[in-house]
């Protein structure tokens, strides 16, 4: 008797736990995570569903674009949440293997991972698939082993090339920065001068206040570009077809690729990856059909952004941020710059060039 019981009690176990289990996989098909809810969403016991979580959402948000500007370490990113709340329930911040596990969740662009295998989700996006992939960018950048040069590397090398056509390169004496030519030409004896760090700096930061725009001019573009939104000539028609027809394309793909992992035709490993790769490209094709249909300014957002780093230049110039004088030049000359007899000289993107002369012919 006692062997019955224990047979039927291990009946009961091993049904329930299938039934469990496909209970399981039944829900993660139809979209819904069935674990706990990460840290911006909750778990609604009502509705048995994730919702968003107004406050937290909008702090990991920022997060995510704070982290997608290359600036800020995890521990810079942990600080960022503790100073808002966003710890562990003991209080204490994040570690950083936390945080890199948070902004390498696909859940916040609206995926979510189980057993191994990637869905897309039913819960809303609390981030774009453009900022969630900036962000693995980083990350895999600086996730690469980096060795320590004998010189750390300063701040303008790779910004500019010597007039023979080499690279620029630094070196620190008697506690001065001074970039010169690598010399590495098997041709060319370049005999160009060095120039010192001081130097350079105020010769890019006259360079980018030739390309400022002035505060008035800035306003009023602004307020025009604020009425051209309403009435944009940009029709999206055609890229919004061609983008449905290829997430249509990418869904038959996909069901092509299930069918070949039941039939056992490719490994396991194989299917994630390839799953994986295009659920992504589909995911970014429906975020830019949504993005058009909304409002079919496409151009404005580039423009309003080109706008207020014009005006913002000459407060770049004035200050003592290196970094912010190299990235800006970048931008207006890309890799036109040249150093030839202690001298910076470049030509200007064309758009950088109009405004240049603009601001002459009224100065």
């Amino acid at each position: 008797m006692l062997n019955i019981a224990f047979g039927q009690s291990k009946y009961y176990v091993d049904n329930l736990s299938e039934n469990t289990k496909r209970g399981l996989r039944q829900k993660v098909r139809n979209g819904e995570y069935p674990c706990l809810a990460p840290v911006g969403y909750l778990n609604d016991v009502r509705l048995k569903t994730i919702v968003v979580d107004k406050k937290k959402s909008v702090i990991i948000r920022k997060a995510f674009e704070l982290y997608a500007q290359n600036n800020s370490r995890l521990d810079d990113i942990a600080e960022f949440l503790a100073q808002r709340g966003i710890t562990y329930r003991n209080g204490v911040k994040y570690k950083r293997d936390r945080i890199s596990f948070i902004l390498s969740n696909p859940f916040y662009v609206g995926f979510f991972k189980f057993k191994g295998e990637i869905y897309e989700g039913k819960h809303q996006p609390v981030i774009s698939k453009k900022i969630f992939d900036r962000v693995q960018e980083v990350l895999e950048e600086r996730g690469r082993p980096h060795h320590n040069p004998k010189n750390s590397p300063k701040v303008f090398c790779g910004l500019l090339k010597c007039s023979c056509g080499m690279g620029i390169t630094a070196e620190v004496k008697k506690g001065h920065t001074y970039y010169r030519c690598t010399k590495k030409s098997k041709i060319t004896k370049c005999l160009e001068p060095y120039i010192r760090e001081e130097l350079l700096d105020k010769q890019l930061s006259d360079l980018i206040q030739k390309f400022s725009l002035k505060k008035n001019w800035a306003e009023k573009l602004l307020e025009m570009l604020e009425k051209d939104k309403a009435d944009s000539a940009h029709n999206p028609f055609a890229f919004v077809q061609e983008s449905k027809d290829k997430i249509e394309s990418i869904k038959i793909k996909l069901q092509r690729l299930l069918d070949s992992y039941l039939e056992q035709d490719i490994e396991r490993e194989v299917y994630l990856e390839k799953k994986n790769i295009f659920m992504h490209e589909k995911k970014s094709l429906e975020e830019k059909i949504q993005g058009l249909e909304q409002k079919r300014t496409g151009w404005v957002e580039p423009m309003e952004n080109w706008i207020k780093e014009a005006a913002n230049l000459p407060q770049v110039a004035r200050e003592s941020n290196l970094f912010a004088k190299k990235v800006a030049t970048k931008e207006i000359f890309g890799s036109n710059l040249i150093l030839a007899a202690r001298e910076a000289r470049a030509t200007p993107h064309k758009h950088w060039r109009f405004l240049q002369i603009a601001a002459e012919k009224t100065a």
